[in-house]
């Protein structure tokens, strides 16, 4: 299956980088879905969306003060619009030869180059290799609203392993977190919150 691309590269860093997308791709990307930039010889980095952000420009300034914007004028400034929707992506790690590590990678992504959409095979290969290592990436970002970020993104990863046939993936991450924030009560409590929200956890 031809990969899913959702937009190109605008800027990044060995920790994170920032996509670009037109609105007319803005149905596909999702808070807490798994992305990737393919590189060259078989390398990509692998990352987690915490945020999309839709900025002005100088005709939605105007249009705002106008009354009774006709649909097709919007419709026309949403299709047309020359400021792209951002979408910042926490790295969570990267592959070479279909080897996946979850350490950060050993370079980023390049201007304009390519991002993906990781589909459900890619999704289950990703998040089950290895024991839960990429978490770590999200928890030590603190000024992020790690709660939401996690559970959007398990909610996900655990549909996706569910659908092949493995139904203790999204409750074997819900424990790796517990453990790895058991000295950290309030963020804990905060994830927990946010988890049970988006998840049967006691099912």
């Amino acid at each position: 299956m031809k990969p899913l691309q959702i937009g190109y590269l605008l800027r990044s860093g060995t920790t994170g980088f920032v996509a670009g997308c037109s609105v007319s791709q803005l149905a596909s990307p999702a808070l807490g879905a798994l992305i990737s930039a393919p590189l060259s010889s078989g390398y990509q980095v692998y990352g987690l969306i915490h945020d999309i952000h839709i900025d002005d420009d100088g005709l939605v300034r105007q249009l705002v003060t106008a009354d009774n914007i006709s649909q097709e004028v919007m419709r026309d400034n949403r299709e047309r619009r020359i400021v792209p929707v951002e979408m910042s992506v926490l790295t969570v790690g990267w592959e070479q030869d279909g080897r996946i590590s979850h350490l950060l990678p050993p370079r980023p992504p390049l201007s304009l180059d390519v991002i993906n959409l990781c589909d459900e095979d890619e999704l289950v290969k990703f998040t089950g290799a290895g024991s839960f290592g990429y978490f770590r990436h999200v928890l030590r970002n603190k000024d992020l609203p790690i709660g939401e970020i996690l559970a959007a993104h398990i909610q996900q990863a655990g549909a996706a392993h569910a659908h092949k046939g493995n139904l203790l993936w999204q409750e074997q991450a819900a424990q790796e977190l517990i453990i790895l924030l058991r000295d950290d009560y309030p963020t804990l409590m905060s994830v927990l919150s946010a988890l049970g929200d988006a998840l049967p956890l006691d099912k």
